[in-house]
């Protein structure tokens, strides 16, 4: 049986046999940050991708470049086109590479849907605090049903207006008010403003 290889045990390195450069160590933060939000584990993008696991972690830890092959089978994978991984402008310094993101940097962890977008502002997701900017358009929603995960949620709110559900309890918060609870509550939020609604919103553990 093929054990999936958990990414704690693969830290990024220099080896002797190959000097890890920049641009691979980017696009294997953005494999690993993209694999995550798609809550797919190294074995099951391997499958989907007809690689092999191995090759997967090397790549994530930016020791190895894939071919031009290699990666159109791990876009198709992910559901995302090969110039994902090659955003101009996206790429940070070495020195801030897994540290700092910069504005024009924030990768968009979900595509809007039911009026709600979120950007990343953490550099990736393996650390033990997940931090977005959850944009909600008038009317947008996270769902009719409430939903619940382990850890905490807390949140500032930017601009706008937010409907808060919190164990069956709602709460209407509005610009400068914040809020932490229990991830194990059922929750659920909305926009019922007229005009856009700002979150900074910190998830621990991450949710991806």
């Amino acid at each position: 049986m093929v054990r999936d290889v958990d990414e704690a045990e693969l830290p990024v390195k220099h080896t002797s046999n190959k000097t890890v450069s920049a641009a691979d160590l980017w696009l294997g933060l953005q494999l690993r940050t993209m694999r995550k939000a798609a809550k797919l584990s190294m074995t099951d993008l391997a499958q989907k991708a007809n690689l092999s696991v191995g090759m997967i972690s090397q790549i994530e830890r930016g020791v190895a470049s894939p071919s031009i092959r290699s990666l159109r089978q791990i876009s198709d994978a992910l559901g995302v086109a090969p110039a994902e991984f090659f955003k101009d402008g996206l790429q940070p310094p070495l020195e801030e590479m897994g540290k700092i993101v910069r504005k024009s940097a924030r990768r968009q962890l979900s595509l809007s849907r039911n009026g709600v977008s979120k950007q990343l502002l953490t550099p990736d997701l393996d650390g033990a605090t997940e931090m977005l900017l959850v944009i909600i358009s008038p009317g947008g929603t996270s769902g009719p049903e409430h939903y619940v995960h382990k850890g905490e949620d807390a949140g500032l709110v930017l601009s706008g207006t937010l409907e808060l559900w919190i164990d069956g309890c709602k709460h209407l918060l509005h610009e400068g008010d914040s809020f932490r609870f229990r991830s194990s509550l059922p929750h659920r939020f909305s926009n019922p403003g007229q005009s856009e609604t700002e979150v900074l919103w910190v998830i621990t553990p991450p949710l991806y």
